[in-house]
């Protein structure tokens, strides 16, 4: 009987209210804290980077109150200079926080020089795959009288004939000289 009494005693009750009240303010004033230390509502757009200079990036991210961080690259794109932005993340138009770090991809300063495949008296439809695997790109197509028909009779780069070994920077582009089906 004790027990129901203080159950339903002005005291209990009172504290329980107390309690509650206490929870409900401080949950109150924790959302109101937060909103302002996370900047609720307010985001900054990521400005486009690519093919700028890594200096021009870093100073354009810091006009927009945004910080930068370069990842190691081993993509190189011919299409920009070297240690230039290629990829960025997030995109550009993104809406990020303020002093969100945006990772930066560049280009490398020189790609690595890769071996020539041996694909002398293959035909182009074995060769291009296997030079194109590589990273290279077939260039023009030369033929000449040669028994075999679209049979590589040699590589050329710039000219130059080269030997299967021959190392050469990978991207380059590789001229074939092909066989043309008639005897010499």
């Amino acid at each position: 009987m004790n027990f129901l009494k203080f159950l339903f005693s002005k005291s209990l009750v009172r504290q329980i209210v107390l309690a509650i009240v206490a929870c409900i303010l401080f949950a109150f004033l924790a959302l109101k804290w937060l909103k302002s230390y996370t900047n609720h509502a307010t985001f900054v757009e990521v400005p486009n980077l690519v093919g700028l200079s890594l200096d021009d990036a870093e100073i354009t991210l810091q006009n927009f109150n945004l910080r930068t961080q370069v990842q190691d690259s081993s993509n190189y794109n011919p299409k920009y200079p070297s240690g230039a932005v290629i990829e960025q993340e997030p995109l550009a138009g993104a809406k990020v926080k303020e002093n969100r770090k945006i990772y930066l991809i560049l280009n490398p300063s020189d790609y690595k020089n890769v071996r020539i495949p041996d694909v002398i008296r293959n035909t182009l439809r074995q060769a291009r795959p296997t030079l194109e695997a590589l990273g290279f790109s077939v260039g023009e197509l030369i033929y000449v009288n040669d028994l075999g028909k679209d049979e590589v009779i040699e590589l050329r780069f710039r000219g130059r004939k080269l030997s299967p070994g021959d190392m050469i920077r990978k991207t380059s582009t590789i001229d074939l000289v092909l066989g043309n089906g008639t005897r010499k």
